[in-house]
């Protein structure tokens, strides 16, 4: 992907390269299958707020609490979303020094810092083991609990493309895009190692109040696995902190779905591909029945009400999991019709201010991946004996709505698969972003860490004659 978005930096690339080095019908189908990704969420993190706050109490019904939350995304999306990137920005901050902070208190609780002076180590790898048993017994059922975990992880792969969704806005992307990708990659891969590792240190699989909470939904421990390590080691206050801010974590997550959701749609009515009603805005540029849409998508979360919540959740994981499976399919099968479009047109990718390794090994090995744990997913209902049409249609939807889409599209506007000599790699857009790459010249930035008593006119161009210069060469993707 990164290699695609340095080359051409537009917005939401993915699904607009979809369009043009496969078929405009594939393309339709992706964003489509990206905008039911990013809604769906928004039921999930309403569902986990709402297990969150039942921690501490359940005065309030799920229902109410529901409610609110949605009420809450509704105002924000509308009236505050000035806000949204100031608030986001202290939010992430907050959910990495969670992170942070649980991995360190992963490593003091385990050398014996902690109320009972226990050290106990890697202790569970042993007792009662590293793996469990799933659904069968022996090597076959160790087998499947590994799955289960595979599938698990599967839901927690997205970083790339959101990082991609930036690329249009992005200051000289070129430079910048590059360097994003790969800092997106080496933190996500340590904090989710990491994470794994800590929670597999400080819980064991068959613990009392962890098996309560997955199997029916009880809080505290849905909410979080390290506070189920505190509560054994008799740790106080700490827990009503950590749920805090994964509560905060989990708002602020919901109400970024509800926003990129929204504008997921409001690109696909800007390019006739949903109905226009839904290019109208508020005075403020607010996509007004966008957001409705995704609102309307959000009341799934009542599915609580009469449900367990445990399985509730289970039902939005399978569901976004599918959908992200697919996207990233997409993105493979994009990247492999582009580089056949560069080989046969001669387009030198050594050449390319990002090439990615491996190729085309890599791109087929995504494939492959992604395209067989998308059917691999809601496996377990076919087992004997767990057969079960809502976590059914929850797997596999997507997996019937993406071909529909696309065949749908392509019959309706009778669109062309396009063949690699079709491909059209160089438009004005290249050429734009050529130029504007030559000609940039780097900013200074004035912020309080980077304040420096030398003239920035002593050894560059002032501000404001950079700024022209960069003005006359740029062009908005």
């Amino acid at each position: 992907m990164a290699e695609m978005v340095t080359y051409l930096p537009i917005s939401s690339p993915f699904i607009r390269f979809a369009g043009r080095y496969v078929d405009e019908a594939f393309g339709v189908a992706a964003g489509y299958n990206f905008f039911i990704f990013e809604a769906a969420l928004v039921p999930f993190e309403i569902v986990a707020c709402n297990v969150i706050i039942h921690y501490w109490s359940d005065v309030v019904p799920a229902g109410g609490i529901i409610a609110i939350v949605i009420v809450l995304y509704g105002i924000i999306n509308v009236f505050a979303v000035k806000w949204y990137g100031e608030s986001e920005f202290w939010l992430a901050m907050g959910k990495v020094l969670l992170i942070v902070g649980l991995i360190i208190f992963t490593f003091i609780t385990m050398v014996g810092g902690n109320p009972l002076h226990d050290r106990f180590g890697f202790r569970y790898w042993n007792t009662p083991g590293a793996f469990t048993e799933l659904y069968k017994t022996g090597n076959l059922g160790r087998f499947l609990g590994f799955l289960q975990c595979l599938i698990q992880a599967s839901f927690t792969i997205a970083g790339p493309d959101y990082v991609s969704m930036a690329a249009g806005e992005a200051e000289n992307p070129r430079k910048v895009m590059p360097k994003a990708f790969n800092g997106v990659f080496y933190r996500l891969t340590a904090f989710f190692i990491l994470g794994s590792l800590a929670v597999g240190i400080l819980v064991p699989f068959d613990d009392a109040e962890l098996k309560a909470a997955f199997k029916s939904g009880l809080p505290g421990a849905a909410a979080s696995p390290y506070v189920v390590a505190m509560n054994r080691l008799k740790i106080r206050i700490l827990p009503d902190i950590v749920n805090s801010m994964v509560l905060a974590s989990a708002f602020s997550a919901g109400n970024s779905y509800v926003y990129c959701a929204s504008r997921s749609l409001f690109g696909l009515a800007l390019e006739g591909k949903a109905p226009k009603i839904l290019t109208r805005c508020t005075k403020s540029g607010v996509p007004i029945y966008c957001v409705a849409v995704v609102l309307a998508i959000a009341l799934l979360s009542f599915l609580q009400v009469s449900n367990n919540a445990a399985v509730v959740l289970n039902w939005f994981v399978s569901l976004v999991t599918a959908s992200q499976l697919i996207n990233f399919s997409v993105m493979a099968f994009t990247f492999i019709c582009w580089k056949r479009a560069c080989d046969v047109q001669g387009l030198d990718r050594t050449k390319l201010p990002h090439t990615s390794f491996w190729q085309p090994f890599s791109a087929y090995y995504a494939l492959t991946g992604c395209f067989i744990m998308t059917f691999v997913g809601g496996y377990t209902v076919f087992l004997e004996g767990q057969w079960d049409i809502p976590t059914f249609l929850f797997s596999y939807l997507m997996v019937f709505i993406f071909p529909v889409i696309f065949v749908g599209w392509k019959v309706l506007k009778r669109t062309k698969w396009l063949k690699p000599h079709e491909v059209i790699l160089r438009t004005a857009e290249v050429d734009a972003i050529d130029e504007y790459t030559r000609n940039y010249v780097e900013r200074v930035p004035r912020t309080r860490w980077h304040a420096s008593d030398t003239p920035i006119g002593s050894w560059s161009l002032s501000l404001r004659e950079r700024k022209q210069k960069n003005q006359a060469v740029t062009c908005t993707f």
